[in-house]
């Protein structure tokens, strides 16, 4: 990300998200037509997590998530610019009488927030709330990026932004000293800590923090997923009541329920997930690759 493109993130904050927000939509065409990697990646994902449409309905959906990844990507000027109360306006929240309620009760929580288009605004609308630990991905190759990612995550309260590096025990005790989690925990991301369950009947590496974290934190889990809105209503990040008999002493079954969950949220709103991940690129041994 150059300065340049910094600087026109800059200028289109300015503009109500009315307009913004189908400039994002051309931009996310523009995207589709010229991004053919990135294409060719949410072409296989579709075709093998929506067996049942035709190609012509999966297009559509292909089509649909960039239009949204565009809005997304625009729109993320707001986060690190606009003022407080554009960002109340903008990111309405349901639910956090749930966490504040865990609180008081000194029960700690994690927030359980899948991969959608709106993830980030969802975000930062939960650190205008609460000060959370969440897990950062450094970007070391683009530095510019790292310090305007680092910037709009921790410009409102007293955030803890972790690595993976740091383990669960950093993550543990910061839920414990009062911090709800917000948990990213639905990516490829290796072998390492990592199980195969289905999503969307297809063997996904998917590591079991979830169960082992909310284990070893005797933690609450809510859900909180972040929809994006059509046109300039903003976005509704809505955080769910906790889920009963959880962790069990099954990580795998844990995960597998995890995954399940996601599933139904995914088809409720099936073009706003991050479908550009490659998500089954780690396969069980002896399974050619997908992508």
């Amino acid at each position: 990300m150059t300065r340049l493109a910094i600087g026109l993130f800059w200028l289109l904050h300015w503009l109500p998200l009315a307009i913004l927000a189908p400039l994002g939509q051309t931009l996310g065409l523009l995207l589709w037509l010229l991004a053919v990697p990135r294409r060719r990646v949410v072409n296989v994902n579709l075709r093998l997590c929506f067996p049942e449409l035709d190609a012509a309905a999966r297009a559509r959906l292909a089509r649909g998530h960039f239009m949204m990844l565009g809005r997304s990507l625009l729109e993320r000027g707001l986060l690190w610019w606009a003022n407080r109360e554009r960002l109340e306006k903008l990111i309405r929240i349901k639910g956090i009488d749930r966490v504040r309620a865990f609180q008081q009760s000194a029960t700690p929580v994690i927030l359980l927030a899948p991969h959608f288009v709106g993830l980030d605004m969802g975000g930062t609308r939960v650190t205008m709330c609460f000060d959370i630990v969440s897990i950062y991905a450094r970007q070391k190759k683009n530095p510019l990026l790292e310090r305007w990612l680092y910037h709009g995550r921790s410009r409102f309260g007293d955030q803890l932004l972790l690595s993976r590096q740091d383990g669960a025990r950093a993550t543990v005790k910061a839920m414990k000293a009062g911090r709800p989690f917000y948990y990213l925990p639905d990516m490829d991301y290796g072998r390492r800590d990592a199980i195969f369950v289905p999503f969307f009947g297809v063997q996904a590496a998917t590591i079991t923090g979830l169960s082992r974290l909310a284990r070893l934190a005797g933690a609450k889990v809510l859900p909180c997923v972040t929809r994006m809105l059509p046109g300039g209503a903003g976005y509704e990040v809505d955080i769910g009541e906790p889920w009963a008999d959880f962790p069990t002493a099954d990580a795998e079954a844990d995960t597998r329920r995890m995954n399940a969950w996601l599933e139904d949220v995914v088809r409720a709103m099936p073009e706003q997930y991050y479908w550009v991940h490659r998500r089954f690129k780690t396969r069980p041994e002896g399974e050619e690759k997908i992508y």
